[in-house]
């Protein structure tokens, strides 16, 4: 009975050695997986900070890109507006030329018919003494404009379209 009962107790101590292997088995493979599964953790994060800081790149470099497009919209617009106020003024002095040689012209029709302009002084004159009168004197007329350069700036007007 001795000998059954220590075959038994031998048995129990390596079935327990056993356990305890088995179990010292799966905490090593514990540790290894919980291990690779750290790595894989750290390589995830450092993928995604690399992708943050490339991203971050990109959005400034576009935000440079919007900035200079910006500044180059509003150069522009500063320019088309010189450019429409000097359109508009050109326009104006084209109609001013116009009124004068459709005044010219009535007074040439007039002239043929010996009819004459009355000056401000009350007598009369031809319409080639009131040619040589409006550009002797064309500060006191207000449709010639002799020479004069045109001035247009951006701050002059702000057209809205």
């Amino acid at each position: 009975m001795a000998s059954s009962s220590g075959n038994s107790m031998s048995n129990s101590g390596s079935e327990e050695d056993l356990h305890n292997q088995r179990k010292r088995k799966r905490m090593e493979s514990n540790r290894e997986s919980a291990r690779r599964s750290r790595m894989r953790k750290q390589k995830h994060l450092d993928e995604l900070m690399a992708q943050v800081t490339q991203l971050v790149k990109d959005n400034n470099q576009i935000l440079t890109t919007i900035n200079f497009t910006t500044q180059h919209y509003v150069n522009m617009e500063a320019e088309n507006s010189v450019l429409r106020a000097q359109m508009m003024e050109l326009s104006q002095r084209l109609d001013s030329l116009n009124e004068i040689l459709n005044y010219l012209n009535s007074g040439t029709d007039s002239n043929n018919s010996n009819d004459g302009f009355e000056t401000s002084d009350g007598f009369e004159t031809t319409s080639d003494e009131c040619f040589t009168t409006i550009i002797s004197n064309h500060n006191n007329n207000p449709f010639v404009i002799m020479n004069q350069p045109i001035m247009a700036s951006s701050d002059m007007m702000m057209f809205q379209y």
